[in-house]
């Protein structure tokens, strides 16, 4: 009786494992979709696109991107979770909406880890300190010098939203140099650098994309990126992490399927993303952008989510920031 039950359950497991590998075989035969959590246009949304796009070219089938915006990637999320776990839906989520939204908003009730699959990360984008030149700022060493005085200081760190890697990054400056930087979020990047260029506040903090025309025109200063090592196109550029040890930080991209999608076809797409990323035409693309390619294995990939997820919710969670 044990022999037949035995031989009955190697038989079931030989036809799955079958199963398995025929459906990676031929993966994707018919149109695969491919959320992303912002508006037609914005950074996620570009990348998506071209990603998507060399996907299809490769498989020979439509990868159609669906945007879904708001709720600062719970709406995107929702979709994903609730979709098939075969691998025909796919999601592209920034930093901010996929490792720290559900520390910060009630309404997000998802973990990136338990209710989703890394696939494979994409790229990342450091974070730039920036000051006008009319402003006394220079360095980090002298943000930090003027931080002293805590509440009384003048020196006021702009960011463009609540709860963005730039935002949190405000908050783990202070932690790492035992100081209280005064921090305004606010609606997005736009009035910010608005309100930076009128002089109503001296220093601000965001990906490089947005900075780099303005630094360029001499519109803005640079004092520091929060990169771990010195980028192409940036020599010029102190780190922060030269004044600040372990103040590195970045904005990220990364592709994630709903959980529960067999592991074969999750490192079947890791493969054809990364290779996609290899691609000079990708990279060069990414760069007008600001970002970078980040290439990893999809256990790597896991690891690196897993790492930012305990990383920022340390962080707001020392910084008191109420979820709303």
């Amino acid at each position: 009786m044990r022999l037949h039950q035995w031989l009955l359950g190697m038989a079931v497991a030989v036809s799955c494992t079958a199963s398995v590998a025929a459906q990676v075989s031929k993966f994707p035969d018919k149109p695969v979709r491919f959320i992303a959590p912002t508006a037609a246009g914005s950074a996620p949304d570009i990348i998506t696109r071209l990603i998507a796009n060399k996907l299809g070219q490769r498989w020979g089938q439509p990868v159609i991107v669906e945007n879904r915006p708001g709720g600062n990637g719970i709406i995107g999320m929702n979709a994903l979770t609730r979709a098939d776990s075969d691998g025909y839906t796919l999601a592209m989520f920034h930093a901010a909406a996929a490792v720290t939204t559900p520390f910060l908003y009630q309404a997000a009730k998802f973990d990136i880890e338990r209710d989703t699959d890394v696939v494979a990360t994409l790229a990342y984008t450091p974070m730039m300190l920036v000051t006008t030149p009319e402003s006394p700022y220079r360095t980090v060493s002298d943000l930090v010098a003027a931080a002293k005085g805590g509440e009384s200081s003048d020196l006021v760190i702009g960011s463009p939203t609540r709860g963005s890697i730039p935002s949190l990054s405000v908050y783990l400056m202070g932690q790492l140099s035992e100081r209280d930087f005064r921090q305004v979020s606010f609606s997005g990047t736009s009035q910010a650098l608005q309100t930076l260029i009128k002089g109503d506040i001296p220093v601000y903090i965001d990906g490089v994309a947005p900075l780099v025309p303005l630094v360029r025109a001499g519109k803005l200063i640079p004092i520091a990126m929060s990169a771990d090592q010195t980028l192409p196109g940036f020599e010029n550029i102190p780190l922060i992490k030269s004044t600040l040890p372990g103040m590195v930080t970045s904005g990220w991209f990364a592709v994630f399927a709903p959980k529960g999608t067999p592991s074969a076809v999750l490192e079947s797409l890791n493969i054809a993303i990364n290779d996609v990323l290899r691609e000079a035409e990708v990279q060069g693309r990414l760069a007008e952008i600001g970002t970078f390619p980040m290439i990893k294995s999809r256990p790597d990939a896991g690891s690196f989510v897993h790492e930012e997820k305990a990383k920022w919710g340390g962080v707001i969670a020392k910084a008191q920031v109420k979820a709303e």
